[in-house]
């Protein structure tokens, strides 16, 4: 099964215009951009076939190919990742057999969360679509509670059946807890990890239909899926001591090269 991992990157943001281009201090002193540290996430997962940053403004394709990366130009119509990877994919440009949607902003998505996911994807044909999840330790789902108290939009937190389905995906942190609620182990919460596969068909089918009132609601793209009867496997995935963590507005970079600094 050949596989090809797109970046879609864009540079309007309404949380944090120039995202992509955001400089993050390394552990050295010297800065790199978002979008280079996620492409370099996405050369350390083990057989994939071409890497790819998706993307329709010239100061990003410029930034990509001044680190080596292969550039695809798309249409400014793109409402989302999704579909400017379905777009990509739509202009005979991408023949793989399965396409991973590693997100713009993921710079700390270690590579075996990619490995876990083609895995699931090869191991049973039948899976459309699947995407990683990780149970919160208890600094992470601080973090997702100060940012809804705050007032931010954070991450995503994710809820599935016993056999991995998806459920819902939220920018609310879900499943609530109640204060004072006593449980074993980390927090029973999930952030849901922005990385997605797909079989080509259900690309081409994500762009046939229109927005749902859901995924309208919670901006999250993953939900028009779900809407349309198309099943989500929520494949769960171990952090081995490494801490992730998505750059979705201005404050998380101070988090993300704290982490930097420190990771070894």
């Amino acid at each position: 099964m050949s596989v090809a991992i797109l970046i879609p990157a864009r540079y309007g943001s309404t949380r944090y215009p120039g995202k992509p281009l955001a400089p993050l201090r390394q552990a050295d002193g010297s800065t790199k951009t978002l979008i280079q540290m996620t492409w370099e996430a996405a050369q350390g997962v083990p057989d994939v076939d071409e890497v790819y940053v998706v993307t329709d403004d010239n100061r990003i394709a410029e930034a990509a190919q001044g680190f080596c990366a292969q550039v695809l130009m798309t249409t400014p119509d793109a409402e989302n990742g999704t579909a400017r990877c379905a777009e990509a994919v739509a202009s005979g440009q991408i023949r793989a057999d399965l396409i991973v949607n590693l997100q713009g902003d993921a710079p700390l998505t270690p590579p075996w969360f990619l490995t876990a996911l083609i895995a699931a994807m090869q191991a049973d044909p039948k899976t459309q679509m699947a995407t990683p999840v990780l149970r919160c330790d208890a600094q992470t789902y601080c973090h997702f509670v100060e940012d809804r108290q705050a007032g931010r939009v954070g991450g995503t937190t994710a809820v599935f059946d016993a056999t991995h389905r998806g459920l819902y995906f939220s920018k609310e942190v879900i499943p609530y807890i109640a204060p004072g609620t006593v449980f074993d182990g980390a927090p029973p919460v999930y952030h849901h990890v922005g990385v997605y596969a797909y079989r080509p068909a259900a690309l081409a089918a994500y762009t046939a239909w229109p927005m749902g009132p859901l995924e309208r609601l919670e901006g999250l793209e993953q939900l028009r899926f779900l809407e349309n009867g198309c099943p989500i496997t929520c494949v769960e995935v171990d952090a081995q001591g490494r801490v992730f963590w998505e750059l979705n507005n201005p404050e998380d970079v101070a988090r993300i090269e704290s982490v930097l600094e420190h990771q070894t």
